[in-house]
């Protein structure tokens, strides 16, 4: 496929994020947007943040119960 130039205009704080990420991904910046603009166009992250509700709404009991415990246990040490 051929490649295309694209120009945008971002912070130079995001533009430090972006660069730092594409870095530990081990990609070019170019590289790392057409990534993030194709996995948001295919619904890819949609999906991903649905699963990742879904999953914390049906196990949201276990992370009480284990926030709950580790206050008691550290309700504990303090007295």
């Amino acid at each position: 496929m051929a490649k295309t130039q694209l120009g945008a205009r971002v912070d130079s704080e995001i533009k430090q994020l972006a660069e730092a990420r594409a870095r530990d991904r081990g990609l070019s910046l170019g590289d790392y947007i057409a990534i993030l603009v194709h996995e948001d166009t295919e619904g890819l992250r949609q999906r991903g943040l649905v699963a990742a509700e879904r999953f914390l709404t049906e196990h949201q009991d276990v992370f009480d119960e284990a926030e709950d415990s580790d206050r008691r246990t550290l309700g504990a040490h303090a007295a």
